[in-house]
């Protein structure tokens, strides 16, 4: 029932039988197959089928924490199980994950392995992927780079954000091509690969913004929408939720884009247990936020 129970986690996540079959490398009748397998075993249904999405009933929300912890247990087996292992992790971490995905998996890894000193790097994602390909890093939780990863490092994906137009909430109208066109535009910052996707998108949809201001820091950009200052494309993290009485946001529709952030490290290294363990955690605290954004609309 393993390779069900790591199926079932992966369609939570993914919200989409084909897209949970990209993500454990099998066909979309080949996952149906084994979740209708799985609920039989179980005796009842996991997911409210709507078209092509698969969104957790109640009986598979409860299901999903044990399916987690079950695999979890069951990846470890292999692992050195010896608890006094000591040593230091250099973990790279943006800033939107370090008080969320990041505090919950480290909660979860230190049962396990209570004595590695874990270092915590913060960063822009291109500081980070400079760090590890040097190897000064032992992982990274990071956005991937639009050129694509050194050859030697890997990517496992965690989370998809999406992005929005966040506006002032007494402003009028939802017409997100008019707002962008008429307000001061509060840039994402281009030095930063999630900034790379807003420019990107820009130019895509041929929107021409009056640039205001130009910040790394998705908090502050709320809190300056919030402020009066303009209106500001950014990821709709959970670090950031639920947003401010003061803001809204506006979902682009069909144009929308997403961030993903993942997991990059070196796949031709001896990976530490500790290490190994400390990215199974954070795969098990990402959760079903890895389906870009239902959990989110559930919060408001």
């Amino acid at each position: 029932m393993i390779a069900e129970l790591r199926t079932f986690i992966a369609v939570a996540r993914q919200s989409t039988f084909s897209a949970a079959g990209e993500r454990v490398g099998l066909t979309q009748a080949a996952v149906s197959g084994q979740i209708k397998r799985l609920e039989e075993k179980l005796g009842f249904s996991l997911f409210d089928r709507t078209g092509r999405s698969a969104t957790l009933n109640a009986a598979g929300a409860r299901t999903l924490a044990r399916a987690q912890e079950i695999v979890s247990l069951f990846d470890a087996l292999g692992d050195a199980d010896d608890e006094r292992i000591g040593g230091r992790i250099r973990l790279g971490a943006i800033a939107s994950v370090q008080s969320t995905v990041l505090a919950r998996a480290l909660t979860s890894f230190r049962r396990r392995f209570p004595k590695p000193h874990v270092h915590i790097v913060p960063g822009l994602s291109l500081h980070l992927l400079d760090r590890l390909d040097a190897g000064e890093l032992d992982l990274a939780i990071m956005i991937p780079p639009p050129f694509g990863l050194p050859s030697d490092l890997s990517w496992q994906p965690l989370i998809r954000e999406p992005f929005e137009l966040v506006v002032p909430a007494t402003g009028a109208g939802d017409d997100w091509r008019s707002l962008l066109r008429s307000r001061p535009f509060l840039r994402y910052d281009r030095a930063s690969f999630g900034g790379r996707q807003v420019e990107r998108f820009l130019r895509a949809e041929r929107i021409s913004v009056a640039e205001s201001i130009e910040v790394d820091d998705v908090q502050a950009m709320v809190a300056m929408v919030g402020s009066g200052l303009g209106v500001a494309l950014v990821p709709m993290a959970e670090a950031h939720l639920p947003l401010p009485a003061n803001v809204r946001a506006i979902p682009l529709g069909e144009h929308g884009f997403h961030r993903e952030i993942g997991i990059a490290r070196h796949h031709h290294r001896d990976i530490a247990p500790g290490v190994e363990h400390l990215a199974r955690c954070l795969t098990l605290a990402a959760g079903p936020r890895g389906n870009g954004g239902q959990d989110r609309r559930a919060e408001r």
